[in-house]
């Protein structure tokens, strides 16, 4: 987007705690619209996320849906990872229970469709909705995670929630050297950085695991997508698990791409690698999960 779109900030209490975000778009009582969770990532809050995308999710709201960026708890979210040293995962923050919160804020007078909630994620907030879609997929109609992937069972805290098929869209930089693509273990001064580390699957076999969790088990179709432009260096590859009657799953490489959101609007530091402009995550979003 070129612009941002008008916002306002919005809270719930969780367990006594003033949790906070800032929602975009706005839903008169009955309007049923769907509702977009933003999880940003780590060091950031939700208005950091969003300058930080260049607003690219507030096109969704201008599509029609409210989009809500949440605020961890001092910069992140207490995710499922074993080995994280948070201060959300060290106080042990309720951001399940701070989930639950907003939607029932909206859905108590149907501004939002509780049946349309979808929960977006890049990096740490990835994570959360790896965690989300674990323990509560009864909450979501859709999950995507940007440069993040599974913890490997051994560092996994939510490894033992029963099967739930859910939409996944997942989207990661061949060239990411926070989150590999390629999965195993950060180094020793990434772990110190961020706080967090263990071992954790690649990018591939994230989707392959959500896929077989949607009882998927054919062959996925891979497709590289037709560049844009020719100044942008990043190629797209997308690779679809599909079976009839079951949620699909869909990995979005993105050759030469780094630890970043891909979008026209999205301007990340060099420093986390090349942001992709060949694609846009708000238009994939809107294609995959069809609202």
């Amino acid at each position: 987007m070129s612009s941002l779109l008008e916002a306002t900030r919005g809270s719930v209490t969780v367990a006594g705690a003033t949790r906070t975000f800032t929602l975009v778009g706005t839903a008169a009582p009955g309007d049923a619209k769907p509702l977009i969770l933003v999880f940003h990532g780590s060091g950031q809050t939700g208005d950091k996320h969003r300058a930080f995308t260049g607003g690219v999710f507030d096109a969704l709201a201008a599509r029609g849906a409210l989009v809500a960026y949440l605020d961890g708890f001092r910069g992140n979210w207490n995710d499922a990872r074993r080995e994280s040293r948070f201060p959300a995962r060290r106080a042990d923050i309720d951001d399940v229970g701070f989930t639950r919160a907003v939607i029932a804020t909206f859905a108590s007078d149907r501004r939002i469709d509780p049946s349309r909630v979808y929960a977006v994620g890049y990096s740490n907030g990835g994570q959360m909705v790896i965690r989300l879609a674990h323990e509560t997929p009864d909450l979501l109609a859709g999950a995507t995670v940007i440069a993040a992937t599974m913890p490997a069972p051994e560092n996994f805290l939510a490894g033992q929630a029963p099967g739930a098929s859910l939409p996944v869209l997942l989207i990661h930089g061949t060239k990411d050297r926070i989150v590999s693509y390629r999965g195993g273990t950060m180094n020793w001064a990434l772990r110190t950085l961020f706080k967090t580390g263990g071992p954790t699957w690649s990018a591939t076999r994230t989707a392959r695991y959500f896929a077989e969790r949607n009882g998927i088990t054919t062959e996925p179709v891979t497709t590289r997508l037709p560049q844009k432009t020719t100044a942008d260096p990043t190629e797209v590859e997308r690779t679809t698990y599909e079976a009839e009657g079951v949620p699909p799953v869909a990995l979005y490489t993105i050759h030469r791409g780094g630890h970043t959101v891909p979008a026209a609007s999205s301007s990340a530091p060099a420093l986390i690698g090349k942001t992709s402009h060949q694609i846009d995550t708000a238009d994939l979003i809107t294609q995959f999960f069809d609202f």
